[in-house]
């Protein structure tokens, strides 16, 4: 009836047969990341093909708004939202756009705030931050193989960092 994850707390796993939910509610954090590895690497292909230098300015732009976060964990976390939504603006696919949304809306329940701020020390926003330049970098470099390298690299950090693998 409950199930406990690491690093993420302990959740109530019974649903009564035909209960509706919100998906946001029965999602975990590792969940998320797992699903996020999924969809991000081959959106950040996409977002490299069809970003103009409009996209690019919005999005450093927007990377500039995380990176000045500073500790804030909370406002660090609504930047990187808008980040990764961004990004998926730029794929001009509204399907993605509207999936990220829906992910954004998972990483915005209660569940995922109590967590966030455990994790989000002002070493690992650093460090997050230095993935969001790097990636920004080579997404202007039109870099498909660093971009990818970098997300994946960036969401398996986040991972780690979840399962409390890692403490800077």
């Amino acid at each position: 009836m409950v199930e406990r994850i690491r690093g993420s707390g302990t959740f109530v796993i019974h649903r009564v047969q035909g209960q509706k939910e919100h998906v946001a509610e029965v999602t975990s954090p590792l969940e998320l990341i797992s699903v996020r590895l999924a969809i991000e690497p081959p959106m950040i292909r996409m977002a490299i093909i069809n970003a103009n230098a409009r996209d690019l300015m919005q999005l450093e732009q927007t990377l500039k708004l995380v990176e000045a976060s500073g500790a804030n964990s909370s406002e660090f976390s609504n930047f990187d939202e808008q980040f990764h939504l961004c990004l998926a603006e730029i794929t001009r696919n509204p399907l993605m756009v509207w999936l990220y949304r829906q992910l954004n809306e998972v990483r915005g329940h209660n569940q995922w705030h109590r967590v966030r701020d455990k994790i989000l020390t002002q070493a690992r926003i650093d460090a997050y931050n230095a993935q969001h330049r790097r990636l920004f970098e080579a997404i202007n470099n039109r870099d498909f193989q660093q971009a990818e390298e970098t997300i994946i690299e960036h969401l398996e950090q986040s991972r780690l960092d979840l399962l409390g693998a890692k403490t800077p």
